[in-house]
């Protein structure tokens, strides 16, 4: 089945329509199996996002330990650490977007409720799923690899030496307003409408966002921008230090997903304007 491609430069703003917001609360969400199918595979997703990651993280230190003699510029480095959280976020957003939207974080399943892209209900069972998900898949990698995951910090977040806590809170809400300011970006059906003739991978970018902030700020607080990934490895490990930080995984990406969906919904979608115009408007009635 085929669709007709607008002549580029033929897209007008009177042609298309944003889709109505989602209700607040809509009880009957929890009558639908597609709800809840939404909610495993948000588990699932982040169960194996977990997996991988962490995995990754505790492999590399293994093969750099200066108390083994290991190689120091062996193992696949910041850079793959990098890459296994790009690179699964985009899998699996990749599989999991036309069943429960591909949200796998917390922060990012936040910014849409703000925006009115989900509702309520629906919001809190996925951040429910994301986090038991997250735990579920930690644990995992510690059933396999128990000695390597307690000798090499579990993967868990936690503010490096060096740094103080406002340094590792700018930089999580930062991070996380990169990723979410993305996700809306590559989302907009409105930019879908316009730019029909040019197909945009939207996990993608999102893959790529998630990429580019662990190669900046994987020093500063090992990356967080997810606070599911934050409490899972926190919740397995169960460490101190990684508790005491962990308040900074949470307001961070929740700070910085608010932000995003503010500077998208009512800077460059107008939806200030919008707001303003039919203010007027009313009260010339």
């Amino acid at each position: 089945m085929t669709k007709d491609v607008p002549e580029q430069g033929s897209f007008s703003a009177k042609d298309y329509h944003d889709p109505p917001p989602a209700p607040l609360i809509d009880p009957d969400e929890l009558t639908k199996w597609s709800f809840y199918r939404a909610l495993i595979a948000e588990f699932i997703a982040t169960l194996l996002f977990l997996y991988i990651t962490v995995l990754t993280v505790i492999g590399y230190k293994s093969t750099t330990d200066p108390a083994l003699n290991a190689d120091q510029c062996g193992g696949v480095g910041i850079l793959g650490i990098a890459w296994a959280f790009g690179g699964m976020i985009f899998v699996l957003v990749y599989c999991t977007a036309g069943i429960s939207g591909g949200h796998i974080n917390p922060a990012v399943t936040f910014g849409l409720f703000l925006a009115r892209k989900v509702s309520l209900i629906r919001a809190f069972m996925y951040m429910v799923a994301q986090c038991l998900g997250a735990i579920c898949g930690v644990g995992l990698v510690k059933a396999f690899n128990k000695s390597l995951y307690n000798r090499y910090g579990g993967g868990a977040n936690e503010l490096a030496d060096g740094y103080n806590k406002g340094t590792g809170l700018g930089a999580e809400i930062i991070g996380t307003f990169v990723l979410v300011y993305t996700v809306f970006s590559a989302t907009d059906p409105k930019r879908s409408a316009r730019d029909s003739h040019v197909p945009v991978l939207a996990p993608l970018p999102i893959g790529f966002a998630v990429f580019m902030v662990h190669l900046a700020t994987i020093p500063i607080t090992g990356t967080g921008i997810n606070p599911a990934r934050s409490l899972g490895a926190a919740v397995i490990y169960n460490n101190e230090k990684a508790w005491d930080d962990q308040w900074i995984f949470w307001v961070g990406p929740f700070v910085g997903a608010a932000v995003a969906a503010f500077y998208h919904q009512f800077i460059l979608r107008a939806g200030a304007v919008k707001a303003l115009g039919s203010f007027r408007s009313s009260s010339h009635v």
